[in-house]
């Protein structure tokens, strides 16, 4: 007995495809990852920390983190892993719809260098739907009369499911009077089609109760069913006919609802009931039939819906004409949607500063910015700008990322905040645009020294002044703000008549008073110079000196003094004797 054949559990292939998926993008120049769609939260995606050549400690100590302009954050990273995970449920038939591939791209951020890295990641398929019809049973009505060979069309089944795990086909129930095949559609896709293998009585068999399947490729196969049921009818000798078979319209995207977009017409000649046309969609997407409205009297097709054309570009419709009689035939609408310029540009700021240091180099970079729009063409073009009185200017770095920066250096003492206006405009016809607003501090660097309002003072002081009493105030200002305009005050070591100046004067460091510590003497000294340091807090610290000159004012504070002649100090009265032979003249 041989052995039995190798098999995977489903978890088992999900882990080998995404190896071997692995295997062969890791040569590629940018990065790519798959994951197999409902997966639980928190399944791995990819190495991130090693793809962007990081270790995993270093996701959070450098700010990587994802940027997402979606209202559902799809992915998350593991910083303990280094890995990229899922933040949940993927649904690749929602997020993708009809698309064969599922790709999602994902921007990630290192915010300390300001790079952004695209992550593509393909969701891939997993056979979670089955094939289904829209209604649980149809009527087909048939002439008695109707010719062997002919051909009524059959409901289409929709699976959103792609490749192997979508709708592969159709299986008729065995009877003896229909068969199955296949009808080529513009669309690429095979429809099913009842072919009539024999002549109908209605006498001996008034109805036909038929089941149509529809299969899907997976690994289990999944099944849907509809329920046929074929009614003989009397003779209806003409089948409505339209006027196209094929309908070809382009509508622009803003029609209102209520809108007519086309009439189609169908002609029967048959007289009374059987040559009544009713009109009604048939293998119609239900958000095709959400979107649009067929009148089944006069067949006009109404838009109820809103249009997208960022949504949806292109909807094919399957019209029917069936009279009285239930004779039928079909016809196709293609309805193209032009793009309107709809959409204003889109402003995200992904990372920005509310602080930068004045004197800091032209460009410093203030804020990271997206910008995005969801119309097409020239409709989608954008150019993002800054008005040019304002010293910065916007670069574009990785596809739709700008960095706004500096054109100069900036000076806080003539600007100290800036409002800056950021304005997004698009190509379209009338042009569309956005703006935003970042407001930027400009902080303060120690780079005014303190001055003083004149280059010297003079200043008089009369003598014999009382001590301690300040006599005069200097102050100098500082442009710069908080501890870098804060000043203080002292005087420049000096001598006076061989003593320290600081014991003939002191200054108050905060205010800048002068206060005279002895009583000034015209008899000793009449001026003075000093010179007074004023100096920030900076750092480092910035000064300026000033020079004071004080003139000491004479008062009347001695008596005259007889220097000769000299009194006896004896206490005796002083003798002057002259001569009889002195003369007028004589000393």
């Amino acid at each position: 007995m041989g052995n039995p054949p190798l098999r995977l559990d489903r978890s088992g292939l999900v882990l080998l495809y995404i190896f071997l998926r692995t295997l062969q993008e890791s040569g590629a120049g940018h990065i790519q990852y798959s994951v197999p769609e409902e997966t639980d939260k928190g399944f791995f995606v990819g190495n991130i920390s090693k793809d962007l050549e990081l270790e995993p400690w270093e996701l959070s100590e450098r700010g990587v983190r994802i940027i997402s302009r979606d209202r559902m954050q799809l992915f998350a990273l593991n910083p303990r892993s280094g890995s990229l995970i899922t933040a949940g449920r993927l649904d690749r038939e929602e997020l993708c719809e009809t698309l064969s591939s599922c790709f999602l791209n994902i921007e990630i951020l290192v915010e300390d260098t300001l790079k952004i890295y695209g992550v593509e990641v393909e969701i891939m398929d997993v056979n979670d739907n089955a094939p289904s019809f829209q209604e649980a049973e149809i009527e087909i009505k048939v002439s008695e009369h109707a010719t062997p060979g002919s051909r009524f069309p059959l409901p289409s089944a929709r699976d959103p499911d792609v490749g192997m795990n979508s709708l592969q086909r159709y299986e008729l129930n065995p009877n003896s009077y229909f068969s199955l095949q296949m009808r080529g559609g513009m669309d690429g896709a095979n429809n099913p089609e009842l072919v009539l293998e024999g002549s109908l009585d209605r006498e001996k068999e008034s109805a036909h109760h038929l089941l149509l399947t529809a299969f899907d490729g997976g690994d289990p196969i999944h099944q849907g069913a509809v329920a046929i049921r074929v009614v003989v009818l009397d003779v209806n000798d003409h089948v409505p006919k339209f006027t196209q078979s094929v309908y070809r319209v382009s509508i622009p995207e803003n029609l209102r609802s209520g809108t007519r977009v086309l009439i189609v017409n169908a002609t029967d000649p048959d007289e009374g009931i059987n040559g009544e046309v009713v009109y009604s969609f048939q293998n119609t997407e239900s958000k095709t039939s959400e979107i649009f409205q067929l009148d089944s009297q006069t067949g006009e097709v109404l838009i109820r819906g809103s249009l997208d054309f960022e949504k949806h570009r292109f909807y094919e419709m399957e019209i029917q004409a069936q009279d009285g009689g239930g004779l039928s035939t079909t016809a196709k609408i293609l309805i193209t949607v032009v793009d309107v310029n709809d959409n204003a540009p889109e402003i995200t700021i992904t990372s920005s500063t509310n602080s930068v240091l004045e004197n800091s180099p032209p460009g410093t970079v203030i804020a990271l910015l997206n910008v995005q729009d969801q119309d097409s063409g020239e409709n989608g073009r954008v150019s993002c700008f800054v008005p040019n009185s304002l010293p910065f200017k916007l670069e574009k770095t990785y596809g739709n990322y700008y960095k706004l920066i500096t054109t100069r250096m900036l000076d806080r003492e003539q600007v100290h905040c800036y409002n800056i206006t950021l304005i997004a405009t698009d190509q379209g016809f009338p042009p569309l645009s956005t703006e935003t607003h970042i407001s930027l501090n400009v902080a303060d660097d120690n780079d005014n020294p303190p001055t003083f309002a004149d280059s010297s003072y003079s200043i008089y002081v009369p003598e014999n002044n009382a001590r301690g009493a300040s006599f005069f105030s200097v102050m100098a200002v500082d442009l710069d703000s908080s501890e870098n305009s804060q000043i203080t005050y002292s005087l420049v070591e000096d001598t006076l008549q061989g003593a320290p100046l600081s014991t003939y004067i002191s200054i108050n460091s905060n205010t800048g008073t002068l206060y005279a510590l002895r009583s000034f003497d015209y008899e000793q000294f009449r001026d003075l110079q000093l010179w007074v340091t004023a100096q920030d807090s900076g750092k480092p610290p910035l000064s300026s000196n000033v020079s004071v000159n004080i003139f000491v004012l004479d008062q009347n504070d001695n008596a005259p003094e007889i220097l000769y002649p000299t009194l006896p100090t004896d206490g005796s009265t002083g003798v002057e004797l002259a001569p009889r032979s002195a003369e007028p003249g004589y000393l």
